[in-house]
């Protein structure tokens, strides 16, 4: 039996063993998906694992998109341009890291019927996955692309690999026409970004790359504003599928029942 994980901290909220598990059962393979939650220091086991053919794929998921590239042999395309990896897998014995994040963002922005092309794009955080939602823009020739984040430095070090970034102060809001949340802000029930809702007004495309919680408290009192929102399920569905292909050679089906698969949690 083959075995794939997902690995992060906090853990609990990934469906991504619910949704794997699903395709794998769809698709009649003899597998198993799991999450687990670990530590820094769990990483090169973990990575030890998939070169002994112990693990045969694993997603990355917050905070260890980064801090994994060090233990792996090779990087694909798109890992290497976003220096972000949230898919292992081993080819010719070489552990590989690749990146599905930009894939899943740009299919999830398609889906959702918005054009970014010639828009202005406000990016809240600068963790392991910005730099894959900021390649995935650029691509889609957005006109504008600014970021704001807590630490200035994690903001500055973006700005280097992505000069067009313009750079704002946290908590000051400038205008634009879509606000995405790349922070794990909205994970706990609590958490509560801190921003004028009410001087941004309505109008505008909130998204958030949290997709449990459905609606976190950004999406809730975007809402009450009268602005279009979306969570990050369906970015989520369609960079699990790439991920799939990766290790299966299988690209399983998007349809309604893998979408409502997920509705409920």
């Amino acid at each position: 039996m083959k075995k794939y994980l997902v690995i992060g901290n906090p853990i609990e909220h990934s469906l991504s063993p619910k949704l794997h598990n699903y395709w794998i059962k769809e698709n009649n393979l003899d597998a198993i998906y799991e999450k687990k939650q670990i530590n820094e220091i769990d990483i090169k086991d973990i990575i030890n694992k998939v070169k002994n053919n112990e693990i045969n794929g694993v997603n990355v998921t917050l905070p260890f998109k980064k801090s994994v590239i060090s233990f792996l042999d090779e990087l694909g395309d798109f890992a290497k341009k976003t220096y972000s990896v949230n898919t292992i897998y081993k080819n010719n014995n070489k552990t590989v890291g690749e990146n599905t994040d930009v894939v899943g963002f740009k299919n999830a922005i398609e889906h959702s019927k918005y054009t970014v092309k010639g828009k202005k794009i406000f990016i809240l955080g600068a963790g392991g996955v910005t730099s894959s939602i900021i390649h995935a823009l650029n691509q889609m020739e957005t006109s504008t692309i600014m970021l704001s984040n807590r630490t200035k430095e994690k903001a500055e070090s973006l700005k280097k690999i992505y000069p067009n970034l313009e750079l704002v102060n946290w908590g000051n809001i400038k205008n634009f026409d879509m606000i995405i949340n790349t922070t794990s802000l909205g994970l706990k029930k609590n958490d509560k970004i801190d921003i004028n809702y009410d001087e941004i007004g309505n109008g505008k495309f909130f998204y958030d790359l949290i997709y449990n919680p459905k609606k976190t408290n950004f999406l809730l009192e975007a809402q009450k504003r009268g602005n279009k929102i979306e969570n990050g399920k369906m970015m989520f569905i369609y960079q699990a599928q790439t991920s799939f292909k990766m290790w299966t050679g299988i690209s399983p089906q998007i349809n309604e029942k893998v979408i409502k698969l997920l509705a409920n949690d």
